[in-house]
């Protein structure tokens, strides 16, 4: 593994060498690649564009981000922003590699977070939107080329993601790969069992159950003698800025976003779009904007710095996001 890490850092050496206008892209990219933004962004968008569609996105994203955190908690992989220097090759040979503000993140680095709930959130709004345009498209010259965009598009956006994550030394390459693999697998197989017609019961078991489960693992990892916050004291050790280090990049920070979201979608359960109400065009723009703003005026507000409330106060706020979403019908 040694060697396939030494390889990486190369890699990754290869990619910060490049213009300072790449580096901007390459940071931007991971930025808005971020995991949150299924909840924040693309969520409310694609509800609009159709309910199911829109509660397959969340549904999709929240599972496969709490499997990301137990693959974390098993596979103890490594982050290159620390590795570089744990392992001592910072030491041995001329390396010169920059962290930037998203590099630390706390959290064990296999599989990639952000390309695994990427891939698998946006793989019901990619299927969606290829089916329209397969549906609307009637020109035999562009055809293909119009129905194969959204796929295109999504397999683009995942390597761009994946390269950032490289780029900015969060991941190995072997990690991203993982990552998008896991992502894809699970989007697809996730797709076709969506709760969209579930009752809030289920939803409200489902939140205890993410909730009561990653509690559960968390103990037995912890009796079988493995220190569970290894990485964060290792991001700690070597993140060049403290400011860096985000309560939000922590595991449970995860797992209080997908179990709010999770109750979130049982509160949503009862609006408009429920009973089959169809909306014209002007009245789904309008739904998306709407929500949008709320999401991020809500997502916008200050948390306490004690770390207890800080994990409660984003379980508030990912639960009062879906029915945020879903109330702001027109």
């Amino acid at each position: 593994m040694d060697a396939l890490y030494t390889a990486s850092v190369r890699f990754a050496t290869t990619l910060q060498s490049g213009p300072p206008w790449l580096e901007k892209f390459w940071v931007t990219v991971t930025s808005l690649a971020d995991p949150k933004s299924i909840f924040t962004v693309f969520f409310p968008l694609a509800y609009f564009l159709d309910r199911s569609v829109g509660v397959s996105v969340l549904w999709t994203g929240l599972v496969a981000e709490w499997l990301n955190v137990v693959l974390k908690w098993f596979l103890f992989g490594e982050r290159l922003f620390w590795w570089v220097h744990e392992s001592g090759l910072a030491s041995t040979e001329p390396i010169a590699l920059r962290q930037f503000p998203v590099s630390c993140e706390t959290g064990p680095g296999s599989p990639s977070g952000h390309c695994m709930i990427t891939g698998a959130a946006l793989w019901p709004l990619v299927t969606t939107l290829t089916a329209l345009a397969s549906t609307h498209c009637r020109r035999r010259v562009t055809g293909p080329a119009v129905k194969l965009a959204p796929f295109g598009t999504y397999v683009l956006l995942l390597l761009a993601v994946g390269l950032s994550r490289i780029f900015v030394l969060a991941h190995f390459p072997h990690q991203v790969v993982g990552g998008i693999l896991a992502g894809a697998a699970l989007g697809w197989r996730l797709q076709a069992h969506t709760p969209v017609a579930r009752t809030p019961v289920f939803f409200m078991a489902t939140a205890l159950a993410l909730l009561l489960g990653a509690l559960a693992l968390h103990r037995l990892v912890i009796a079988a003698g493995i220190d569970i916050d290894w990485s964060i004291h290792l991001a700690t050790k070597w993140c060049t800025n403290p400011a860096w280090l985000r309560l939000d990049t922590r595991p449970f920070a995860s797992v209080c976003r997908d179990a709010g979201s999770a109750l979130g979608l049982g509160l949503a359960a009862g609006f408009p779009l429920r009973q089959g109400q169809r909306l014209d065009y002007r009245q789904r723009l309008a739904g998306a904007v709407l929500a949008l703003a709320a999401m991020q005026g809500l997502h916008r507000l200050p948390q306490p710095a004690n770390v207890t409330l800080w994990y409660v106060t984003s379980f508030l706020k990912y639960t009062a996001g879906p029915w945020l979403v879903a109330s702001l019908l027109p």
